[in-house]
């Protein structure tokens, strides 16, 4: 992928001054040399801000107190691109972006403002690499490790920061987070060419199609569960077919496919006849409900007769039991006109023979009140012989109507008993119905099931299908070419080895993806970087294997790298942190060895003859102390003016807002 720096703009706050600028070569080793605390090592936080990321890692104080935007401007097949992102203050990053595209940008704006966004730019990135649109679970959607590949994973072959290029732990930029660790994992057989575009292309396929199959392959099981379950039940069903008539009873025990052909016929016919009619079963109903009519009006009657009955029952037994009082009330008055009897004119009372007028009053009083219950009594009255004959008309009545009674009862239950049987048959031959029914569904089933199902031709196709796209993943042999590969970096890098300051060239390298990182294999054992010591085998290391990636890279045909590398420090082992105080300076550079000069000079040797192979396809910005007596000379190499003497990053008199504005600054 051709995308190189071709600048870097930085935006004052202050409107009073112009933004300043910084050129790069392209297809060269651009230096950036100067002092320390000159702003050298923001140039890597600001392209890869501007390129995206996720959080602003440009150093505080000086540089975002005086800045409110930056930019890059990058070359790409397409023409130039000015991507400028706002400072995010007290964010840690911000959307705000300002995109310009031309086919050439050569003026500056002196002031811009948001006119799109972060994801916006991410997405132009993207297809500008021609990345693939599906993840690495072959589907559209997914985010995190499996996530579709992006521009922003691109960044761990394109930055070196101080920390990270000569860290003997961490190969990769920004690969000490989990997150950015497994996911480089997950796209380094992509970036290698290992797995293209098409073949992840194939993977989805294979993958849909797939899932496709296990769905299909679960309803067929489903499918195949219902016809044992009825095929089980066959046998139940011809016997009852049987029993309602709707097929013959076969001389021998019918084979399976006999029984689904005479039920099939059962099906197919047209014919079927019930000996009952719902009109036969209206007429049995009309007459049952006749007779339930009837039942009533003689029950209402047989309760009035019974009625009637209970109540001269009643008055009889009343008349006996009046007659049996008065008899009483009677029997206790005769003494009455006993005493009466006894009596005589000289005396009253019969006990004592004495006279007294108020006994003889009483005696009057009782024998009055014996005439009087003798005449109410009706000593000499009967019951009418009409009330005897009416009681034995009635009785007569309960029993008839009784038995017109029983008679109807057992008319009902002879026609309920018939209409019962009309009802099952008419239930039957609605059964018979629904079987016919239930057993057309069945049948079809079982056709469906068949060997001219279409679930069967589904799954069919989709098993050649899979068994076709398998047989071309396997052709394509991702492993195979995956080692290819590494095997083709190694090569790269072992090339390189022997002119760079390494204590061991010879030894054979190899990357490890899994692990990212370098493993040296010895003559008796092989060792990882981690457990090689110093800083120069280090830092060889990691030169060696970055520059033999781009090479590799470069060799692909479509490969989403980006065609630069940025370096902030590569020389740090070599400079010890002492400095000697000068009268001139505030901080005097460090003099360095003869020997450590010349590391530091093959260093950005191999740099330089790896940029000029590539013939313009490769960059690489390179952010050092080392002065240009150290790489001045080497072809190839680049350099902007020196950060001394007053001269950094961010103009000196942006920290001064009483000057007066002027041009663009050019670095």
């Amino acid at each position: 992928m051709f995308f190189q720096i071709r600048s870097i703009v930085l935006w004052p706050r202050n409107p009073a001054f112009g933004p300043r600028r910084l050129r790069f070569d392209l297809g060269k080793v651009n230096v950036i040399s100067g002092a320390s605390r000159t702003g050298k090592s923001a140039v890597i936080p600001i392209i890869d801000y501007c390129l995206g990321s996720s959080t602003c890692s440009i150093p505080v104080n000086t540089i975002r107190k005086y800045c409110e935007w930056f930019g890059v401007i990058v070359a790409t097949d397409q023409g130039d691109k000015l991507l400028a992102r706002r400072e995010p203050g007290a964010q840690r990053s911000t959307d705000d972006m300002f995109l310009m595209e031309a086919a050439s940008i050569v003026d500056i704006p002196q002031r811009i403002a948001k006119n799109t966004n972060s994801d916006a730019v991410k997405r132009l990135l993207d297809d500008l690499a021609g990345l693939s649109k599906l993840d690495f679970t072959s589907g559209e959607e997914s985010v995190g490790f499996d996530g579709r590949p992006s521009f922003r994973d691109l960044a761990a072959f394109t930055f070196q920061p101080q920390n990270i290029v000569a860290n003997p732990d961490v190969l990769f930029f920004k690969t000490n987070t989990y997150q950015h660790r497994e996911k480089l994992r997950k796209i380094f057989p992509y970036v290698l060419g290992a797995v293209t575009p098409g073949l992840m292309a194939k993977q989805f396929e294979l993958a849909r199609a797939r899932l496709e199959l296990r769905r299909k392959e679960r309803e067929f099981k489903d499918a195949e569960q219902v016809s044992a379950t009825w095929l089980a039940d066959l046998t139940a069903k011809f016997s009852e077919a049987q029993e309602l008539g709707l097929t013959p009873k076969p001389e021998q025990a019918p084979t399976r496919r006999q029984m689904i052909e005479l039920l099939e016929e059962v099906v197919a016919r047209t014919d079927l006849t019930l000996s009952v009619s719902t009109a036969t079963i209206s007429e049995a109903l009309g007459e049952l409900s006749g007779l339930e009519t009837e039942e009533r009006d003689v029950s209402r009657e047989l309760t009035t007769l019974r009625h009637r009955l209970a109540e001269m029952n009643r008055m009889r037994v009343g008349v006996d039991q009046y007659d049996a009082a008065i008899g009483q009330q009677r029997g206790r008055l005769q003494i009455s006109n006993w005493l009466v009897a006894h009596t005589d004119g000289a005396t009253d009372c019969p006990m004592c023979g004495t006279h007294t007028e108020s006994a003889r009053n009483k005696l009057e009083v009782l024998s009055a009140r014996l005439q009087e219950v003798e005449i109410e009594a009706g000593v000499d009255k009967e019951v009418p012989a009409a009330f005897d004959r009416e009681l034995q008309r009635v009785t007569t009545e309960v029993g008839q109507v009784t038995e017109r009674l029983r008679s109807v009862q057992i008319r009902k239950r002879a026609l309920s008993g018939r209409s019962k049987e009309a009802s099952e048959r008419q239930f039957g031959a609605k059964k018979a119905e629904r079987f016919v029914g239930n057993l057309e569904s069945a049948l079809d089933l079982h056709r469906r099931l068949g060997s001219d199902s279409d679930l069967v031709e589904e799954l069919s196709k989709l098993r050649g299908t899979v068994q076709k796209l398998e047989a071309e993943l396997r052709e394509q042999d991702v492993e195979s070419r995956k080692r290819r590969a590494l095997q083709s970096v190694n090569t790269h890098a072992g090339r390189l080895l022997p002119f760079l300051d390494i204590e061991n060239p010879d030894d054979p390298i190899s990357l490890e993806i899994n692990d990212l990182t370098i493993k040296v294999r010895g003559v008796d054992r092989d060792d990882y970087l981690s457990e090689i010591g110093s800083g120069s085998n280090w830092l060889s290391y990691h030169l060696a294997m970055l520059l033999a990636l781009h090479q590799y890279y470069l060799s692909q045909p479509n490969s989403p790298v980006p065609g630069f590398l940025a370096l902030d420090q590569p020389s740090q082992v070599y400079f010890p942190k002492n400095v000697v105080r000068n009268s001139n300076e505030e901080q005097q550079e460090v003099r360095l060895r003869d020997e450590d000069v010349d590391a530091v000079r093959k260093a950005f040797e191999v740099m330089a003859k790896v940029a000029l192979k590539a013939q313009g396809k490769l960059q690489l910005i390179v952010l050092d102390h080392a002065s240009r007596d150290v790489w001045g000379d080497i072809p190839g190499i680049v350099g902007l003016r020196e950060w001394r003497d007053g001269v950094k990053l961010v103009p000196m008199k942006w920290l001064n807002e009483s000057d007066e504005g002027g041009e663009s600054n050019e670095g």
